[in-house]
């Protein structure tokens, strides 16, 4: 059966349903494993010093959240290198992108803890190398566990915004003039997560290609 296919914008492409919940539950197992070993979740602080309201971990190279940079250890945290990016991640993260009509070669995933009064504020992925921005080469989400309220806008802050509620099992691409919109989680939905996952809360995995130097 033909996978469903939401634009949003050109180029913004929700796939509700993409992942069946067998595969929802391998990777909150793959997450929660890599999570709670030695290199495992932490709380960014980002310039200025505030804490951002997410558990994060990043696989294949490690965003520092003060300079806005990729690297191979977490400088901004405890100094480890960044586990790397297993096979079973990224090949989800490929299958999506081939789905919405574009192609990925993920070097990088960020993946984010949301409990109930988790958020993101809104921004542009754009820390990944020019000619990765350039060409437009997309970012892939996948949800996992309670739904998001996720905030879709413009290439300028202060343009409208849609809000697209992303259930678990959804992914989310964005990517040719799409790429660099700005986008955020305005709030979680508690309890709206399948219980089978045995999971609490929202896992956001976001694959981008650029990252490595």
């Amino acid at each position: 059966m033909p996978t469903a296919r939401m634009e949003i914008y050109p180029g913004a492409v929700l796939l509700p349903g993409i992942l069946s919940r067998g595969e929802q539950r391998d990777l909150v197992q793959v997450c929660r494993a890599i999570g709670t070993g030695a290199t495992g979740w932490y709380v960014p602080t980002v310039r200025g010093g505030g804490q951002m309201r997410v558990r994060m971990l990043c696989l294949g190279r490690h965003w520092n959240a003060r300079t806005y940079r990729y690297e191979a250890c977490r400088a901004d945290y405890d100094g480890r290198p960044a586990p790397p990016l297993p096979a079973a991640l990224s090949s989800v993260a490929v299958r999506i992108a081939e789905a919405a009509g574009m192609g990925l070669t993920p070097d990088v995933c960020i993946v984010n803890y949301y409990d109930a009064a988790g958020k993101m504020g809104l921004h542009q992925d754009k820390d990944e190398r020019q000619e990765t921005l350039d060409a437009g080469i997309p970012i892939v989400s996948v949800s996992l566990g309670d739904t998001a309220k996720f905030l879709v806008g413009g290439l300028r802050r202060r343009d409208p915004k849609v809000m697209v509620p992303l259930a678990s099992g959804d992914g989310f691409v964005l990517g040719g003039e799409s790429r660099l919109r700005f986008h955020g989680v305005a709030a979680i939905v508690p309890r709206t997560g399948p219980a089978d996952l045995g999971l609490d809360g929202r896992l956001s995995l976001t694959f981008r290609e650029g990252a490595a130097a």
